[in-house]
Order: structure tokens, then C-alpha cells, then sequence
């Protein structure tokens, strides 16, 4: 291999050959890299790192490459001043908080595995620390709370060590990821508190109105980028001084791509108050060169306005690749109703010619708000990619029998309906899955839950104090809250149909430990934090 080969490599790339100089500096270093960590030192993308390898010429041992003293000797004058590059803006901060990096590289280790369909890149666990730091080094942050869109990098987790001042909100439609952050969380005694969320269909009642700032590494899509960003805009309780921050990256390959996604925050009448190169690194997502820009953007006057006309416009198909890929078509129910079932309401999207004349609604609306009427029978169309909302979707109705059409075989999700066992009672054929509303059942615990169930769209506490107040009524209304927030300190402002999975699997047992508290509490024995027996 000749010096010329790198050389016209570099003289094509023009302005933008600083990243495969950079590239082509680690290689002559004497140590062994892998493309990936070339990739991601440099945030190159791997097509331009591959082809500098291929005219570089370096020796290889497995997946590992470096350059001979010789070659490296031989292209030297084409090296890169490390001196030269542009100064990180918190990398100052970061030796202060090696407890923090050290702590998050075991939590980001430990956490859950990436999904393929959702577009899950997990950030580093420096990135996410020092995404923290930059909060804290740009804004005033105590008594401030924080609005995470979407974080399986685990950023609440970072911000709530560094800045336990910080009020931390994390809406995600991984129940993993939800069920990760909440047991780190208390087990560190970390401020943060989860909800479940498919943004497709809207933003968490109780997420809504409430942060100073929030942040998202979204889908890479245009779509997607507009949603997420459009759903932070609506968590903000004061637009016009609240911010958001956002990790997009696209190759240097792509301008085309990072131009509509800037057009798309444009359309939404965001400023662009500060973008940094690269600022974020990833363990993957080696098509972008493994990093990723940060953008700070302030809503304007017309933020507001531009986000209620388009958020609930941008689709389904959100994503990069699985079912709901921006390239998929639009699948509708699987399978017809069946004879014999008569819906009084169609959720979801249906073929025009299935029940004409039924009232519809849209699956967004169906879990924010409850229906107008009080239907008997309702169908249900879930598309895929969707599933993770179907508990919350049965939890919306009261309606005797609810009968769900999915896009495969039901009775892979029982796992998700399962903590509606005392609710409904499930029948599961092919793509169809068949709830229908079951009797009250008989006991104290029984009623409670059950009363609980019937009011998902109610303040989950609120419903809870007054079912306890009825179940024992020598309990105030402020001693009936106080066993609940002792019980399930995570109740508080959440709505059940907002509540993650893992709380719904708890919420019959923590129900139970509540009556036994109310219990001790009439019997004039201290109640217990578990609701044991004292």
C-alpha cells in the first residue's frame, strides 16, 4: 500500500477529513483497535473507516487493526494534532464525578439489552454523565424537575446522582427499562419516578405540564425525532423558558437526512439555542460514525400551537427498522370479529366497510380520556408494534366483553394481561383475544382492588384512600392517603393507565398490605412500612 491511495482518501473528503485523520492518528499510535472503538473514538462512520483501512493497509489480528512503525512512518505528514480538536465543553467536570462514571458503567452493564424494533443504541456511560454535567453547568438545577423522553441510556440515573436536587421523570414504553430504573432507583434512593408511555398515543397524564427541562435521544427519523421532541414540548410547564435537549446524529455521508430532521423542529417553531458535535457516543449505531450531536432548543410563542396540530399526525411508523419502521406498510386487524359479536364501539384503526355505522375511536383517545357512552361490547385493533399498550387499552373500558384483534398469535402477550386476572376472564384464539368483565369478588381485598381496577383513568391514590376510607371507616382521608403513600410511595400523582408493569403485577398484593395497615391502625398497634404485623 502507497501513502497515495490515504492521501486521495483524505483529499476527497475535504474539509471533512479531520475525522479520518483522527481515525488514521489512532492507528499509528502502536496500540490494536477494533473498527468499532475507530468508529466511535472518531465519529466517523464505519463506511469511512473501512475504507481508510483498505488503502491504510494495516496488519490485523482478529478484529483488531493497527499500523506498522513502518507505515506509520511512511504516512506520517498526514497525521492529525490531537491538540487541534475541538474542546469538549464539560470534560473539565468529568474527572470530579469518576464515582458516578464508575457506578454507571455497572448500571449500564446491568441493564436490559437493546430492542431492535424500538431503535435502542445504548450511549455510554460516560456520555450520560456527562450529559448531566451539562444540565447542571447550564442551568440552575435545584428544585428543578426533569423530563426524560424515552431512556433506556439510563440519563435519569446519572442526573438524579449528580443533581439529587433534580426532580426525575422518565416516560418509556420498555416495561424493562421502567422496571431497571425504579429498582436502581430505590435502591440507590434516587429520585426518579417512572411511567409507562407509548407516545404514539400521547404523553402520560401526569408527565404533561410538569418539567423545567427535558431530554430525548429519540428514533433517528424525521418522524420520530418530531414526536419525541413534540411530547418533550408538552411535558414542559413553562415552554417559553423551559428547554430541550435532544441527541440526533446522521453520517456525514447523509446531509439530506439531518436536513429534515432540522426542518421537522423547524416546522415545530423551535430555536436552536446550542448544538454540539458529536457530543454523544454509543456502544453501536456505527452507520453515524457510533455519536451523535446534542441540540438545546427553546420553544418560541408558537412552539406550543405547532406541537397540538402535529403530534398526534406523525404515525405509527416511528422507526428505523421492526413492524414499525417508517418503509412498513400499515397493517390493518389480522382477522375478522367473528359471528356472533356485535361491537357498540370500534378502537383503533378498521377497514371503512367493518361496521360502518358503529362509533369509532381512536386509540389515543381511548386511553386518555373515558368514553362518552357505556358500551357492553367493544373491538379493539392493535397494530404491531403496539402490544405494550393492550393492558392499559382493556383497563380503559368497562364494557362486559372486549374482544382484541392483534397483528399475531394472542397468546404471546398474556404475559401482558396477566395482572388483569382479577378483571377479566381471557380466552386467546389465533390473533384474537377475548376479555370478559368478571363478577366483583368476594372479600375485603377483593372489592378494593376490584374498585381500583374499574378507575383507570382516576388519580390511582385518590381512588385508592377513598376505597380504603369505605373498607374502614374510622380511617380520615389524610390517614387513608398515608397508609397508601407508606404502602406504594410510587402511587402518588399516576393514573393506572400510566402505571408501569411491573406496579400493575404488584399493585393486588399492595392493595392486601394496605388493608392490613388500616387494620393494625383501628387495633391501636403501630402499622408496619410492609404491612406485617408489628
Amino acid at each position: 500500500m502507497e501513502p497515495d491511495g490515504v492521501s486521495r482518501l483524505l483529499d476527497e473528503a475535504g474539509v471533512d477529513a479531520r475525522r479520518l485523520r483522527a481515525a488514521l492518528t489512532l492507528l499509528c499510535d502502536g496500540a490494536w483497535w477494533t473498527l468499532a472503538d475507530l468508529v466511535r473514538e472518531t465519529a466517523t462512520s464505519r463506511r469511512g473507516v473501512e475504507a481508510l483501512l483498505r488503502e491504510a493497509g494495516p496488519e490485523r489480528s482478529g478484529d483488531r487493526f493497527r499500523l506498522t512503525p513502518e507505515r506509520a512512518g511512511a504516512l506520517r505528514d498526514l497525521l492529525d494534532d490531537p491538540g487541534d480538536l475541538p474542546a469538549d465543553p464539560v470534560a473539565h467536570l468529568l474527572p470530579r464525578h469518576a464515582g458516578v462514571v464508575a457506578a454507571m458503567e455497572k448500571l449500564v452493564a446491568g441493564g436490559p439489552s437493546g430492542r431492535y424494533a424500538l431503535d435502542h443504541v445504548a450511549a455510554t456511560p460516560e456520555t450520560v454523565v456527562r450529559r448531566a454535567l451539562l444540565l447542571g453547568a447550564r442551568f440552575w438545577l435545584p428544585g428543578s424537575r426533569l423530563l426524560c423522553v424515552g431512556d433506556h441510556d439510563l440519563t435519569s440515573l446519572a442526573v438524579a446522582m449528580i443533581h439529587p436536587g433534580v426532580q426525575v421523570t422518565v416516560a418509556d414504553i420498555d416495561e424493562r427499562v421502567l422496571a431497571y430504573i425504579d429498582g436502581q432507583a430505590e435502591r440507590l434512593g434516587l429520585s426518579v419516578r417512572t411511567r409507562w408511555a407509548d407516545l404514539r398515543l400521547g404523553l402520560p397524564p401526569s408527565a404533561r405540564d410538569q418539567a423545567d427541562l427535558a431530554i430525548t435521544d429519540p428514533p433517528y427519523t424525521p418522524e420520530g425525532v418530531g414526536l419525541f421532541v413534540a411530547r418533550a414540548v408538552e411535558g414542559l410547564r413553562d415552554p417559553e423558558r423551559g428547554r430541550v435537549l435532544l441527541a440526533y446524529g446522521a453520517s456525514e455521508r447523509t446531509p439530506m437526512l439531518a436536513l429534515k430532521v432540522q426542518s421537522t423542529l423547524h416546522d415545530l417553531n423551535l430555536a436552536l439555542e446550542a448544538m454540539y458535535p458529536d457530543f454523544n457516543r454509543y456502544f453501536g449505531a456505527e452507520a453515524i460514525g457510533s455519536a451523535a450531536d446534542l441540540y438545546v432548543l427553546r420553544p418560541t410563542t408558537k412552539t406550543r400551537p405547532a406541537v397540538a396540530s402535529r403530534a398526534d399526525r406523525y404515525g405509527t411508523a416511528i422507526y428505523t427498522q421492526g413492524p414499525q419502521s417508517v418503509e412498513s406498510a400499515p397493517a390493518g386487524p389480522a382477522a375478522g370479529l367473528g359471528p356472533g359479536f356485535e361491537p357498540e364501539v370500534l378502537v383503533g384503526d378498521w377497514p371503512k366497510e367493518v361496521f360502518p355505522r358503529v362509533p369509532r375511536a381512536r386509540l389515543s383517545t381511548w386511553l386518555a380520556k373515558p368514553y362518552a357512552a357505556s358500551p357492553a361490547t367493544v373491538a379493539i385493533a392493535v397494530p404491531a408494534g403496539s402490544e405494550a399498550a393492550l393492558p392499559r387499552l382493556l383497563l380503559a373500558t368497562r364494557a362486559r366483553h372486549v374482544r382484541v384483534l392483534l397483528s399475531g398469535p394472542a397468546s404471546g402477550t398474556a404475559a401482558l394481561y396477566a395482572p388483569l386476572a382479577p378483571l377479566y376472564a381471557f380466552t386467546a384464539t389465533g390473533t384474537v383475544l377475548d376479555a370478559v368483565r368478571l363478577p366483583v369478588a368476594d372479600g375485603e381485598a377483593g372489592r378494593l382492588l376490584r374498585g381500583i381496577l374499574d378507575n383507570a383513568h382516576g388519580k390511582l391514590a385518590n381512588t385508592w384512600r377513598e376505597g380504603l376510607t369505605r373498607a374502614h371507616g374510622h380511617l380520615t382521608k389524610r390517614e387513608a392517603r398515608a397508609v397508601v403513600d407508606r404502602v406504594a410511595p410510587w402511587a402518588g400523582e399516576v393514573t393506572l393507565a400510566e402505571l408501569p408493569g411491573h406496579r400493575l403485577r404488584d399493585l393486588a398484593e399492595a392493595v392486601a398490605a394496605s388493608l392490613r395497615l388500616a387494620a393494625e391502625d383501628r387495633a391501636g398497634r403501630p402499622p408496619t412500612a410492609d404491612g406485617s404485623d408489628g
